[in-house]
């Protein structure tokens, strides 16, 4: 499941991951909320986090996930992750220069700095 973070700059987006992600969420939250922003700005930040509850994603979530990330590819102006989960921490610290962007990653308890930096 995903939810959407609030109290975030207006040219930045932010999500929570728990349970599993599924290709529904990315439909039905992550994708509306992605488009909309990009019709507002040209460059967008990104928070994502997966929280202690976070199990996983469908294969399908996956790939909803890469198709949107190229699909907006030079729009990415900053990117946080911020998770304790050591595979996706690693997946994204080795492929997170394949975006524009700068990419940062966070631990849970860094979430505050995760905000903070993504609101710089």
């Amino acid at each position: 499941m995903i939810e959407q973070m609030s109290n975030l700059p207006d040219n930045a987006l932010g999500f929570v991951a728990t349970g599993t992600v599924t290709a529904h969420d990315y439909r039905t939250i992550v994708i509306p909320a992605v488009e909309d922003i990009f019709s507002r700005h040209q460059r967008v930040r990104l928070l994502y986090q997966t929280d202690a509850g976070f199990t996983g994603f469908e294969a399908t979530a996956a790939w909803e996930d890469i198709v949107l990330a190229y699909k907006h590819y030079g729009g990415w102006e900053k990117v946080a992750l911020v998770s304790d989960v050591e595979w996706i921490r690693i997946a994204t610290k080795m492929f997170g220069f394949a975006l524009p962007g700068q990419v940062n990653v966070f631990h849970n308890s860094e979430l505050n700095t995760a905000v903070q930096w993504i609101s710089e």
